[in-house]
């Protein structure tokens, strides 16, 4: 081997690489158009260029960008109208669409109804004593109006367990905390889905619910926040031991 040659096997590189995951580009912008809607740049009810006007901005196919629409629209944080004034309009994220994201992750991961009621043991009894802290006289319109619904003798199983929910969930929009009604909503919802048992609702609970709900509602009305807390505290312990009995019961049947 002449000098100065080199031995191509000495000098291969022993450098390793790993496959590069590129994003899709509809990924791409709908990331870029999440970030501006998110940090106010682009606020709420703002209009979209239209779909032919974004093709020619991006440089994208007219397939990208309605592919990105699509998965802003599904993330509710915009809003597609047809017609002639229609297109994309910014909407900014609201307690209703985080309170339907929470009940799609109840539903689709199965969560058990113990669980559900441990959740709500942790969260309703502060939602209480926020509510006695922070309500106003029309929340307390609503405890009442669910209050009175909930003590009507002839109401049916629906319609009881439609005015507990509406109660309870009035309870957190009494604390004015967007995060702890959105939770309250998706598991008020659940609960009713999982309680909605004659065998369970039986009249002494019903009679039991109205006179805890006007006590609680009571302390709600006096800003007795500790009592508010305490009572509501006892109370969702109390459902959520009866529920489970029932619940477990069924299960031993269906068993059997």
């Amino acid at each position: 081997m002449e000098k100065g040659e080199t031995n191509s096997a000495s000098t291969r590189s022993t450098v390793l690489l790993k496959p590069v995951d590129v994003p899709k580009a509809s990924d791409v912008l709908a990331r870029e158009l999440r970030e501006r809607i998110l940090s106010g740049e682009l606020v709420e009810g703002t209009a979209l260029p239209a779909e032919r006007e974004l093709v020619k901005q991006t440089q994208m196919s007219r397939a990208t960008v309605r592919e990105a629409l699509r998965i802003l629209e599904v993330q509710n944080l915009v809003r597609v109208r047809a017609g002639r004034a229609g297109g994309a309009f910014v909407q900014r994220p609201t307690t209703k669409s985080m309170a339907s994201s929470v009940s799609m992750l109840i539903r689709g991961r199965q969560i058990k109804l113990a669980d559900l009621m441990e959740t709500r043991e942790a969260l309703e009894p502060f939602c209480a004593e926020l509510a006695a802290r922070k309500h106003t006289d029309d929340d307390l319109a609503v405890l009442d109006r669910a209050n009175r619904d909930i003590a009507d003798p002839d109401a049916d199983l629906p319609a009881f367990l439609q005015a507990n929910l509406e109660w309870h969930v009035g309870v957190a929009m009494a604390g004015h905390n967007e995060l702890l009604i959105g939770f309250m909503i998706a598991l008020s919802q659940a609960i009713y889905t999982g309680t909605e048992n004659a065998a369970f609702v039986d009249d002494n609970v019903r009679t039991v619910t109205a006179r805890a709900h006007r006590s609680i509602t009571n302390a709600i009305r006096s800003r007795d926040a500790e009592a508010a807390g305490r009572r509501m505290r006892n109370h969702v312990h109390s459902y959520a031991k009866a529920a489970l009995a029932v619940d477990e019961r069924d299960a031993i049947i269906v068993e059997d």
